[in-house]
């Protein structure tokens, strides 16, 4: 197995290519969670993997509670099916929270503090009442607890995502809300901690595979221990593959690993980039200079072809239309630029506005002359 079959497996593994999810929700159990504190980016991450959907019927589900929003796992905003949140977040939020130790000391919150801003968060919820965070800040002003500070009030909302006190509730217009987590997975079911460590396995290497284990450990947030630990309990029901010194954990292709030709313009923090503690089989280290400053392709909207990271685009949204604009590492051939004004396109209907000129705008070439297809 060569890295780039590795790269075009992944794309099947992920449904960027192959049979698309029909709903968001099982795209997002299917990976097990989608990093999502970019929400307009995210939710094109579930569109690319689904079918059929749009911009507007992901922000329907959003409200309606199809996918939560909250913290788990690494110290972000994931997107979680309702049913998995619980007990993800008993398995990874004490590390979460050992990690940020720190911050907490900084901004004078203790454990009692915390008891006592949850309760506040809770009592002012309940009954279905979905406030925003600039209500919560005045809430917990007013009980004299966050007192103007936005650093100290994200702490507290976060703590209190992770004791499964709150998440994500339905928008407001284009503001987003919270909303009590009994309320809006009441019936979320929770496992054992093996349990829970071998599913989350199971999600990761059947969602995103090949991986490696330092690439679980890192997408998990788990400590080395229970990462092999919950590699070992599923590792003999993956095929297993040995590539330039790594081992690889995979479950059986759906689709062949053949060069497609196709074109995904991914959004900053897709799936298919940040799921990898190592990236560097992504793009031609050449090319290290032209993504952003830190030379790290998880903070742009990147553009893959083939299963390889080939440059950046990104949008302009107007009233009705929408300018995609794409800078290449090399000038693309006939076929790459057919694949992307397919890909630009798929991303105007996502979004429902027109290309004005049908098609993606090329910025610039950013490197040598590419070999048409």
């Amino acid at each position: 197995m060569t890295q780039s079959e590795i790269l075009r497996i992944r794309l099947g593994c992920q449904r960027l290519e192959g049979e698309p999810f029909g709903k968001p929700a099982e795209a997002v159990r299917a990976l097990g969670a989608v990093q999502a504190q970019d929400y307009h980016g995210a939710k094109w991450a579930l569109g690319l993997r689904t079918s059929g959907l749009s911009d507007a019927d992901l922000d329907r589900a959003y409200s309606e509670g199809e996918i939560l929003r909250t913290h788990v796992m690494r110290p972000t905003w994931h997107f979680v099916a309702p049913e998995d949140l619980r007990w993800m977040q008993e398995l990874t939020a004490p590390r979460v929270l050992a990690g940020s130790r720190s911050f907490y000391a900084r901004s004078g919150l203790d454990g009692e503090t915390l008891r006592r801003s949850n309760g506040i968060l809770a009592k002012a919820l309940r009954g279905g009442n979905h406030l925003t965070r600039p209500e919560l800040a005045s809430l917990l002003e007013s009980e004299g607890v966050a007192q103007g500070d936005s650093l100290r009030l994200g702490l507290i909302i976060m703590r209190a995502e992770l004791d499964a006190v709150v998440c994500s509730g339905a928008l407001r217009g284009k503001r987003h809300t919270y909303a009590l987590l009994d309320e809006r997975a009441p019936r979320s079911r929770t496992r054992s901690r093996d349990e829970a460590l071998g599913e989350l396995a199971t999600r990761y290497y059947s969602g995103h595979g090949p991986g490696t284990l330092e690439d679980f450990a890192w997408w998990s947030g788990l400590g080395g221990r229970d990462a092999r630990a919950a590699l070992s309990m599923i590792a003999s029901r993956l095929v297993r593959e040995t590539v330039s010194g790594r081992e690889y954990f995979f479950e059986e292709p759906r689709t062949a690993s053949r060069p497609s030709g196709a074109a995904h313009l991914l959004p900053n923090y897709d799936e298919f980039v940040v799921a990898f503690a190592d990236r560097s089989g992504l793009f031609d280290a050449r090319h290290l200079d032209k993504l952003d400053s830190r030379g790290n392709p998880l903070f742009m909207n990147t553009v893959v072809i083939d299963g390889r990271v080939e440059g950046t685009w990104r949008r302009t949204l107007k009233r009705e239309t929408v300018d995609v604009e794409v800078s290449l590492f090399t000038t693309p051939g006939k076929a790459a630029s057919a694949a992307l004004s397919a890909a630009a396109r798929r991303y105007g209907a996502f979004v429902g506005a027109s290309l004005p000129k049908g098609t993606y705008n090329l910025a610039h070439s950013q490197g040598d002359t590419g070999q048409e297809e």
